[in-house]
């Protein structure tokens, strides 16, 4: 029993090396470099689906991009930390309700989330993600996570990130989007694989409608985001 001591310890401490160690040293890695692939890209690709994406940095974006997906994922982007507990503390109280568990993401979440880990919500993943997420925001700029997000995010079954997003769907790239284009398409991130921006549903069009009038009411809260202004 006294000579598994040493080797569990061993085990414990190689495993806590691994779970700090391997992301702050991808951290730092994805801080100035893009990130070569997904665990979701590769599920993804291990179910049939294709891998369309091409990385562009922020300034080969649309201005129009951002504004739309930060006032239809989360408006207090550039204010919190991470994590918006308001909406975190609402959707714990609608869920004793009884009704269903909605999430509560913020992009900063989305990001770690996409960078890092599987697809699902159960407690392991949503307690990596939280982790996560804090040494995404004690190290990375607003700006950072923002531009890694949109070259990340998956926008229809293979297709990922702005660049391939906007060529996909509207055959321009990211920077030629229009405003009403960029808020179609921040429109389908709920639901890439089941909503399309160049096809949406009537309700899809409202919302993007929506949107386009809350990038307004929202400007003052841009100011993290070069683009934000203009």
């Amino acid at each position: 029993m006294k000579r598994r001591r040493p080797l569990l310890k061993r085990i414990l401490m190689g495993l806590l090396v691994l779970l700090v160690g391997l992301p702050l040293a991808l951290l730092a890695l994805y801080a100035v470099a893009p990130p070569p692939i997904t665990p979701l890209m590769v599920i993804r690709l291990f179910e049939g689906e294709g891998l369309e994406k091409r990385w562009v940095p922020l300034t080969e974006i649309s201005p129009h991009l951002p504004r739309a997906v930060i006032a239809a994922e989360d408006n207090n982007f550039c204010q919190h930390n991470g994590f918006n507990w308001d909406a975190i503390q609402d959707a714990i109280e609608e869920y004793q309700d009884g009704r269903r568990l909605r999430g509560a993401s913020t992009l900063s979440m989305q990001t770690a989330k996409n960078i890092f880990l599987w697809p699902g919500r159960d407690y392991l993943r949503k307690g990596l993600e939280a982790y996560l997420t804090t040494l995404l925001e004690l190290f990375w700029s607003k700006q950072r996570i923002l531009e890694v997000y949109l070259n990340i995010a998956e926008f229809s079954s293979g297709v990922y990130g702005a660049e391939a997003a906007a060529q996909h769907y509207f055959e321009r790239p990211a920077k030629k989007l229009s405003r009403r284009q960029a808020a179609l398409l921040a429109t389908v991130l709920p639901s890439p694989r089941k909503r399309s921006a160049a096809k949406p549903t009537a309700a899809q069009a409202r919302h993007a409608v929506t949107i386009q009038r809350r990038i307004g009411q929202i400007q003052p809260l841009l100011d993290c985001y070069a683009g934000g202004t203009g």
